[in-house]
């Protein structure tokens, strides 16, 4: 098959085991590339459904709260498939509700190591290489709609993702004139393991009282939104944020 979007390209996907990450290497795969799939869990369900398909990838155990793992991440990948070209930096966490007046001090570090500085580590250390490189690339930084607004009892996820977001515009300032561009998207509520919920809960009714199309996304959607920003198909836009919320916010 030819005229594939990311046909010779290689990507490297952060939370590839399940949920967003995982739909995203799927679907990058289906348009030619070849997939690193980076998570803290195996990811041999994502990487035996790329191969049954005829697509190409790997796998590899990545702490994103460590410095060296994000840049072994960004290595390996070069050295297994020759080059790098693609970021999405899909892996997070989320937490039951706390007030801010009950969250201890290393539970919020924890929430911003992994959902922002985690971003960041992945983000730089893929920047760095594709300067190398000298070829260009793109990355996709994956944030959410809650850091966008506050939600009781999410302070700490809502300021991660918050920080995802500006995080993505200084990366696409400081990177414009190098072909290195740098996108997020921010899901609104979506079917993934993070967000399981029965439709009948209170926090169902919550969720979809503010989404006016009234269902959650599915990862599938996501992946397309992403594979926009990583594809050549968005070659003019940089430091945007895309959000894929069921028409949360229309403004």
């Amino acid at each position: 098959m030819t005229g594939r979007r990311l046909d010779g390209k290689v990507a490297v996907i952060t939370g590839g085991a399940s949920g967003i990450g995982q739909a995203c290497a799927l679907r990058f795969a289906e348009e030619g590339a070849r997939i690193l799939i980076a998570d803290m869990k195996p990811g041999e369900e994502t990487l035996q459904r790329i191969r049954a398909a005829g697509g190409e990838a790997e796998t590899l155990i990545v702490d994103t709260t460590s410095d060296r793992d994000c840049e072994s991440m960004i290595d390996t990948a070069v050295e297994r498939f020759g080059q790098v070209d693609v970021g999405v930096f899909a892996a997070g966490i989320r937490l039951d509700p706390i007030p801010m007046l009950e969250l201890d001090t290393p539970v919020f570090q924890r929430m911003l190591d992994i959902n922002l500085t985690g971003v960041m580590r992945s983000a730089r250390a893929l920047a760095r290489k594709l300067m190398t490189q000298g070829t260009g690339g793109s990355i996709v930084n994956i944030a959410s709609t809650a850091g966008k607004i506050p939600i009781e009892g999410s302070g700490a996820y809502c300021m991660a993702k918050a920080g995802v977001i500006m995080l993505t515009k200084v990366m696409a300032l400081e990177l414009a004139q190098t072909g290195i561009r740098v996108n997020a998207v921010a899901p609104g509520f979506t079917s993934t393991p993070m967000w399981d919920v029965a439709e009948d809960s209170n926090e169902n009714r919550w969720a979809m009282a503010m989404t006016p199309m009234k269902r959650t996304g599915t990862p599938h959607e996501q992946a397309n939104t992403c594979l926009f920003l990583a594809s050549d198909e968005s070659s003019y836009m940089t430091g945007q944020t895309l959000y894929s919320a069921g028409g949360q916010f229309v403004d």
